[in-house]
């Protein structure tokens, strides 16, 4: 037991520490993940605009996004912007600021992939049955638009749970910092800790993000 770090894990409240910090990691990412949805699909049928400008606009958006890595970004809303417009922001604030904008991007191109999935003919056959746009759109598109979006958007998820990790570098103090903290605290009664206690942050993020995947795999062949 202690040559595999894991006896720092019974001292204390040590583990519920890290119980504790990995709410706050799942509590960003729901929070990120529901306002990323509200504003993703509006922003994907935006994307399949016949504007041109639009297009091009989202497009910009959608790269920088793909380009710039998360952990710049954090760095650029948390340490920049309040500096220079002078924004109180806490660092909980500015992480949910950074996945939305990521999220939202990401959401939105499935929103847009997913509706131009649509084959022509379903448009086609709704219009020929005599139904408006509308109509068509509530009883026809979205309904196979949804069964397309649902395991994609499912995915997102996990990858914001797991991208979570890096707002340890703005100061949050979720899981993976609570970590460090405790090998710390414990590096001269248990030199094996860190085995310990990043096995254990593994096995937490893997019974968080496994069942989703599973989900999103699941729906995704039943709905093939």
């Amino acid at each position: 037991m202690q040559s595999l770090g894991l006896d720092v894990l019974f001292k204390g409240s040590n583990f519920i520490r890290l119980l504790e910090g990995l709410w706050v990691a799942v509590r960003i990412s729901l929070i990120s993940v529901v306002l990323s949805i509200v504003l993703g699909i509006p922003a994907g049928m935006l994307m399949t605009s016949r504007s041109r400008v639009i297009r091009a606009l989202f497009r910009v958006y959608l790269e920088i996004v793909r380009i710039m890595p998360q952990m710049v970004l954090l760095f650029i809303v948390y340490f920049g912007t309040t500096r220079v417009f002078g924004w109180d922001l806490s660092a909980e604030a500015s992480a949910i600021i950074v996945f939305v904008f990521w999220g939202c991007a990401e959401m939105g191109d499935l929103v847009r992939g997913a509706l131009i999935s649509i084959p022509r003919i379903q448009y086609e056959s709704a219009a020929a049955l005599g139904m408006n746009q509308l109509v068509s759109f509530r009883y026809v598109i979205l309904p196979q638009t949804v069964r397309r979006l649902i395991p994609l958007s499912i995915n997102l998820i996990t990858r914001m749970i797991k991208t979570t990790s890096l707002v340890m570098m703005i100061g949050i103090v979720e899981v993976l910092k609570v970590g460090q903290q405790i090998i710390e605290a414990n590096r001269k009664a248990s030199p094996n800790a860190a085995f310990g206690v990043f096995a254990t942050v593994f096995l937490l993020y893997f019974l968080i993000c496994w069942p989703i995947s599973t989900l999103a795999s699941w729906l995704e062949k039943r709905w093939a």
